[in-house]
């Protein structure tokens, strides 16, 4: 058995991690590029997301490189996400491809579903309590990393004084990540990253405005797809802060009913005098970010989104309203096969000098009061 994946920003170096502890082989799909979007698009309905066109273009990478098991995660709710793997399946064997898919669907209550699909994916000498719980901290421990060095090079990109160092220690940081074979290992890794980053030249004072990213998961999270957004920011000075990371998708996906956040239900509150109903995907959660990023005094807030997605289209029609309730710069970017980053670059540009002036104009009339 050789499995894969899709790739969803990071996903692939602990999923990869996991598995292998456990003698899986694992065939992890070439990153995504614009050969994965053509073989995407080529094959999937037009108006299909662009999340499952990349899926599409990753399994036939995949494939073509020996792959013959791949693992997808299922959805609920009125999202296309839930019919990805129906869809997909057909496809690929309409196109001649033999193999078996594992769709791994939130539990809900049924914990054991999930376990019972992952048993199949591993052979009996390594289902044992032991390998299967060291192999599963071995990749959560991974996936929190990898959340902090997302973070850490945003927050450093904004400050750097030489353009492209962060770039640099954050590939390199991936690397070491990704070889690290056991838990002691990944923590001197951490303390290395630590170094590597404060060894970076940065402006101190440089004041740096704070700019939320929301909206469905997968282009907020797959760099491919949003055009690298958190780095275009970085070099523009600014800080890019996600509302979701990987291992908050995991919390929310994979794991049982009492492991999840106990404050969700408390965070869509935020929503309700927008949207109090649950319409699919993160579209509440969007609309609940947006408040959210405005209480915590970010400067600005971007939705990203792909072009037909239902969920994030009803949380675009109330975003307006929440940007002039709590006065926060707002702007949505719809995302497709034909997104070019250079159209993007400039929206981005005219976006974070917007902030700029807007926070340049309410420091001085800050100063006026004070005086």
């Amino acid at each position: 058995m050789k499995i894969t994946f899709p790739h969803m920003g990071n996903i692939y170096i602990p999923l990869k991690a996991f598995f292998e502890a456990l003698g899986v082989e694992v065939v992890v799909p070439p990153l995504c590029s614009r050969r994965t979007l053509e073989l995407g698009v080529k094959y999937s309905p037009e108006f299909a997301c662009l999340p499952l066109k990349i899926n599409v273009g990753n399994y036939i990478e995949a494939l073509e490189m020996g792959a013959d098991t791949i693992v997808m995660a299922g959805g609920t709710g009125p999202c296309r996400f839930g019919y990805y793997a129906v869809v997909q399946k057909e496809i690929l064997k309409d196109l001649g491809y033999f193999f078996d898919m594992v769709v791994l669907e939130p539990p809900q209550g049924h914990f054991m579903e999930l376990v019972n699909k992952l048993s199949f994916l591993i052979k009996k000498e390594n289902r044992s309590i032991k390998k299967i719980t060291y192999a599963a901290k071995l990749a959560w421990q991974k996936a929190l990393l990898l959340d902090e060095l997302d973070k850490k090079a945003c927050e450093v990109r904004a400050k750097e004084i030489n353009q492209g160092d962060t770039n640099k220690v954050y590939e390199k940081s991936i690397a070491l990540i990704e070889k690290a074979e056991t838990l002691d290992i990944l923590e001197k890794v951490k303390l290395t990253i630590n170094d590597l980053f404060e060894n970076i030249p940065k402006d101190e004072i440089r004041i740096v405005p704070k700019i939320g990213i929301m909206g469905e998961i997968y282009t907020v999270l797959e760099p491919f797809v949003n055009l690298n957004i958190e780095k275009q920011l970085g070099e523009m000075g600014a800080y890019a802060y996600r509302s979701i990371y990987l291992t908050d998708w995991v919390r929310q996906n994979l794991f049982p009913g009492f492991l999840k956040p106990k404050d969700h239900e408390k965070f869509l509150d935020l929503a309700k005098p927008y949207i109090n109903c649950f319409v699919g995907g993160h579209g509440q959660e969007s609309v609940a970010q947006a408040v959210k990023f405005s209480k915590e005094v970010f400067n600005g807030v971007i939705q990203l989104l792909p072009f037909t997605c239902m969920p994030e289209i009803v949380a675009k029609s109330v975003l307006p309203q929440v940007s002039r309730d709590y006065s926060i710069p707002l702007m949505t970017l719809v995302l497709d096969e034909h997104s070019g980053e250079a159209g993007v670059r400039t929206r981005l540009e005219a976006f974070v000098d917007l902030i700029k002036h807007k926070t340049e104009g309410e420091e001085f009339n800050e100063i006026l009061l004070r005086n």
